[in-house]
């Protein structure tokens, strides 16, 4: 048979608090931007850094960080707070094999990029995940603080709140078609319908 690989990051008590609705959705907004950009002939490796740039917009209008979004993309400061790739295939195995065949991309040193499991340019019917994250780990965390070219993105007083926070994941299974991106996962997804499940109230279907 064929596999899935579904991650969902909801609070153990049921309710966002402030700070993990903001983190959550930052990190919601990511999948659905590359679900938007993700068609054949589209490069998966500008997927991955569509969501970087998706997520660190959120945080810098949440106040954790501060400056031009593109001067964070070419500082790599994507990579502290998503330091995975952003997806995998699915098949026959949970992660499919294949990223790096064809007319992929050789590995990339750049944090965040050099985790890619895929670099290949998208193919119709592929499956494939989308899982963006945000996370805070103190070591990229103190890394980030003691580089020049980081550090002036970082807004210290406000990150120090998050320093055990943990982090968010949101994965997505879906298939390439030739003009849409088709989503095989089906739980609860936004703020509102996760609250309504853990509450009992299934609104979910």
């Amino acid at each position: 048979g064929y596999v899935s690989d579904i991650s969902c990051s909801y609070p153990v008590n049921g309710r966002f608090s402030p700070d993990q609705r903001m983190i959550y959705e930052a990190v919601w907004a990511a999948p659905r931007a590359v679900e938007q950009s993700s068609r054949p002939g589209v490069r998966w490796t500008d997927m991955h850094q569509l969501a970087e740039r998706t997520i660190l917009t959120h945080l810098r209008d949440a106040g954790l960080l501060q400056g031009d979004v593109d001067e964070m993309m070419s500082a790599a400061l994507g990579g502290v707070f998503m330091p995975h790739g952003l997806g995998h295939f699915i098949g026959c195995d949970v992660h499919d094999v294949g990223g790096y065949l064809g007319d992929a991309l050789p590995r990339s040193s750049i944090p965040g990029l050099r985790n890619l499991r895929i670099t290949r340019t998208l193919q119709e019917n592929m499956a494939i995940t989308i899982e963006p994250g945000c996370y805070f780990v103190d070591f990229l965390l103190d890394s980030a603080a003691n580089n020049p070219a980081q550090s002036r993105f970082l807004v210290p007083e406000v990150l120090q709140r998050f320093r055990n926070f943990g982090g968010v994941r949101i994965e997505e299974d879906v298939i390439i078609r030739a003009d849409r991106v088709e989503v095989m996962s089906d739980v609860p997804r936004t703020i509102e319908d996760i609250e309504a499940w853990m509450a009992g109230n299934v609104t979910h279907k």
